[in-house]
């Protein structure tokens, strides 16, 4: 086989492992619109942030084969922390389910799937924690992002990090779809 064949074939495999290890899943929420600055249900209500702290209703399509659990997160890469800020983790949501009500992050756990699971977020609390991006700051990218994943339970502590959900996370993705949403600072 000569060289150039080789690079080709190999190139290929690549692209084919690329498309199988997470391939394209649909998310779309009432709430949330691609691109567009969240609403005062997604904006904490702390910290001087005055909003409602719900998280938004999701619906995820699109789901792989062999998928068999979920988790969604919301991250915003662009506190001013070093490492980003988790404002919420839910893992461990079986197959079957392919939706969350809006308010499912609460910290009652009421409306989360049975059997899931949330982290605490970088608030300090199991649950959801809206944006609240500092005074003054440029807009944050609020990223909300369901996994599909290829095992039904993460096998991660209820008092493991945020850090550490989402390190598992990827190493079991088969799937994922994500929702942007930049959000100015507060004035």
């Amino acid at each position: 086989m000569n060289r150039l064949t080789q690079h080709c074939l190999s190139a290929a495999i690549s692209l084919t492992w690329l498309s199988m290890s997470a391939s394209a899943m649909t998310l779309v929420s009432p709430q949330v619109v691609e691109g567009e600055t969240l609403k005062s249900q997604q904006i904490f209500n702390q910290w001087d942030c005055q909003g409602e702290n719900m998280s938004p209703e999701l619906t995820w399509t699109d789901i792989p084969e062999g998928t068999k659990s979920f988790a969604v997160t919301m991250y915003d890469p662009d506190a001013p922390t070093g490492s980003g800020w988790w404002h919420w983790v839910m893992i461990n949501i079986p197959a079957g389910v392919n939706q969350l009500p809006l308010d499912a992050g609460n910290e009652d756990g009421k409306l989360m799937p049975a059997g899931a699971q949330m982290q605490s977020n970088d608030f300090g609390f199991h649950g959801f924690g809206g944006a609240c991006p500092p005074p003054k700051a440029s807009p944050h990218n609020y990223q909300i992002t369901v996994y599909a994943l290829d095992v039904e339970k993460l096998g991660v502590p209820v008092n493991g990090s945020p850090a550490l959900a989402g390190y598992y996370i990827l190493q079991h993705r088969i799937g994922e779809a994500q929702l942007i949403a930049p959000t100015n600072a507060r004035k």
